[in-house]
Formats: C-alpha cells, structure tokens, sequence
C-alpha cells in the first residue's frame, strides 16, 4: 500500500513541477488533475468524487478554488436544486490541454525507462482486481451494531 501511496505523490510532484514550469500559481496539482479528469464533461461533485478518488470536503474546497480562479463554472442543476453541476471555462480547458500534453509527453518517454506497455497494462488488471478486492471485502466486513441498518 505504501508503493502506491509513493507513486501518487511522485505523480502529483511531477504535475506541481510542470504547472510551476509553466508559470501557473493560482491552482496545485490536485485541482489539475481534477480539471483533467473533468474534461469536457458537466458533472455534479459527487461524480467528481466517485471517478477521481477524492476526498469529499476536499473536493468541495477545491471546486471552489478553481471556480474562484476562473478554472471551473459552477451551476445549481435545474433538475434538482441541491445539486450543483461544474464544468470548465476556457481557462479550465486550456489548463486541461497543457496537462494532457504532459501526460502525453511522459507516456512517449516510458520507452527509456524499463516499463513496457505490456508492464503497465498487467499492472492495471493486477490493480482493478484489487480493487474488487476491497469492494467485496468492504461488503464483507462485520458492521458494529450501532451501524447496522
């Protein structure tokens, strides 16, 4: 778990050192990745939430942030007034290409390192059955009586 862990944080100090690099001070490098995983969709920030793995209040800050920048546009759904829907401005997308880019510039160097795509993708089937792992053992785990429904 810790590799993982190690791996994350390597990731997201190569996206802090490429928005440095590109002179880009009013969002880190989680609210980067979250304007990439968003893309050209709209979506609520539960739905945020659920595809990029983050943490709910940390989502909720973050989407802030980014709307307070000019990154993000944040709407009420007309649908269901408690929900709100975000998607990118200009900004927010043009942000998003150069992060694409990146991400495209170092997948064209993993030829140098010692990392095959074949590697990569054993690597992606070992770490979605693990995560199934957890789901189910999640759905297995005894709840204390005070939580049980």
């Amino acid at each position: 778990m810790s590799l993982i862990e190690r791996l994350h944080r390597h990731f997201l100090e190569v996206v802090k050192l490429e928005l440095e690099g590109l002179g880009i001070h009013d969002i880190n490098n989680v609210q980067g990745m979250m304007l990439f995983n968003i893309g050209d969709a709209e979506m609520t920030v539960g739905e945020l939430t659920l595809r990029g793995c983050y943490l709910g209040s940390n989502v909720s800050y973050n989407v802030k942030k980014m709307v307070e920048n000019g990154y993000l546009v944040q709407e009420r759904s007309l649908h269901d007034r408690r929900s709100i829907r975000v998607r990118l401005t200009e900004k927010g997308s043009k942000l998003r290409d150069r992060v694409t880019v990146m991400l495209q510039r170092q997948l064209e160097m993993l030829p140098q390192a010692p990392i095959s795509i074949d590697d990569l993708q054993a690597v992606g089937v070992t770490l979605r059955r693990l995560e199934r792992f957890w789901i189910r053992a999640s759905d297995l785990v005894q709840r204390p009586p005070q939580f049980a429904a």
